[in-house]
């Protein structure tokens, strides 16, 4: 009988864990973000990522919203054409209406703490990187 009841309480502990670590990295992923460098390669696998000088801000809302002073869904650097759409944390992905890609509806990104990359639709890497304000 001891041996459930200390089974039972480690799946307990198990379980919150994982649930309160999903909550943390929500928590980190709402909020403001800076474009900061972007990323497109020349075809040899060389390229890096360089810093640009921007007023691009992309926002994570808690309702599942994002939304951009810029265009969303290409590397535009460009902070006059506002855009947004939705975003899944479990898919790290967002999509917008706002695209002109009908054959390309899900973007990805990647997001560890304070930097949020993007990746945008290229034959090679083509990516942008932003820091949480």
């Amino acid at each position: 009988m001891k041996k459930i009841i200390l089974t039972l309480a480690i799946i307990g502990v198990l379980a919150s864990c994982d649930k309160n670590d999903k909550t943390v990295h929500n928590t980190e992923l709402i909020g403001d973000w800076k474009l900061i460098e972007v990323l497109a390669d020349p075809g040899d696998g060389s390229g890096t990522f360089t810093a640009v000088e921007s007023d691009k801000i992309i926002s994570f809302k808690n309702n599942g919203i994002i939304t951009s002073n810029g265009r969303l869904c290409d590397m535009s650097m460009n902070s006059d054409s506002p855009s947004s759409g939705t975003y899944s944390i479990a898919d790290s992905t967002f999509t917008s209406p706002d695209c002109l890609d009908p054959e390309y509806s899900n973007y990805s990104f990647e997001h560890d703490r304070d930097i949020l990359i993007i990746n945008y639709p290229c034959i090679e890497p083509c990516r942008a990187k932003y820091k949480k304000q």
